[in-house]
């Protein structure tokens, strides 16, 4: 499974999105809110990224979050020009996913420099599923935050399946809630993930009111353990948008990782559903 996981471990369809612009375009001008996260688009991105964002700004979108890739986390562009480029657009750079390692510094730097809000690690910072680890994580997480906060930053932390995996009855996700200061962590729930790690999100919205300000929205295909658009899999997008203010969300970027033709026409679908809800 491709997935963005592995990715993150591992650190012909623009000709055709092009005769579909017009038709993309006037589908989804409604839906004025909603972010995209650019791993659904990597490929692509790599390729030539401005002529893709130019695609994805044609798919309605109003908010980018930056992923890695092999040419960085602007995608072989400075921060300044992926900012620039984004804001000519139409869009906002408003968040991106980095590492919490040697370099934060300079991802800070960075990340000023681009104009975006938050940093979101993308991954643990140290192996060891175990809740002493986690304890751990979270004092590196409140660090994180403050050295943020000095910059004018916001960081959070993004999550995949295995954080919720427990030990001795405790669920490790949710040590890493408990440990974490609301004011300096902002939690990015991936909905997808919880679901395949058989929770339920609304739990969490519940246990841990306004502390979820961004959202990965995602459906779920169960069998495949696999992303799919809107409406095909087993999260129930309309109730989720419903628990909005609950949340305490600021931010919505769709993330697809598995696509049943391309990315486009998988996010032209997935705007095309939320506009008609």
């Amino acid at each position: 499974m491709n997935t963005r996981r592995k990715f993150i471990k591992n650190a012909g369809l623009l000709s055709a999105a092009t005769v579909l612009l017009p038709q993309i375009t006037m589908a989804t001008t409604r839906n004025s809110s909603y972010g995209v996260q650019l791993y659904s688009f990597r490929d692509d991105m790599l390729a030539d990224p401005m002529k893709t964002l130019e695609k994805i700004a044609s798919l309605g979108f109003k908010e980018i979050e930056s992923a890695g890739s092999s040419k960085g986390y602007y995608y072989g562009m400075t921060p300044a020009q992926m900012g620039e480029t984004c804001k000519a657009l139409g869009m906002s750079l408003t968040s991106g996913h980095v590492h919490l390692d040697d370099k934060f510094e300079q991802t800070m730097a960075d990340a000023v420099a681009s104009g975006q809000e938050y940093l979101i690690c993308s991954s643990l910072p140290s192996d060891g599923q175990t809740v002493d680890n986690y304890k751990k994580v979270a004092e590196q997480f409140n660090r994180a935050g403050e050295a943020c906060r000095k910059h004018g930053l916001k960081f959070g932390y993004h999550n995949h399946e295995y954080e919720f995996e427990s030990e001795n009855g405790e669920v490790l996700y949710d040590v890493l809630m408990d440990n974490t200061q609301k004011d300096l962590v902002h939690m990015e729930l991936d909905l997808g993930w919880v679901v395949i790690a058989g929770k339920d999100p609304l739990n969490y919205f519940k246990k841990y009111p306004q502390r979820f300000p961004l959202w990965h929205l995602k459906d779920m295909d169960m069998h495949e353990k696999v992303s799919t658009e809107f409406g095909k899999g087993i999260l129930d997008v309309p109730l989720m948008l419903e628990m909005k203010e609950l949340s305490g969300l600021q931010h919505i970027y769709i993330e697809q990782e598995e696509y049943a033709s391309t990315p486009f026409d998988s996010m032209m679908h997935n705007m095309n559903y939320l506009k008609n809800l």
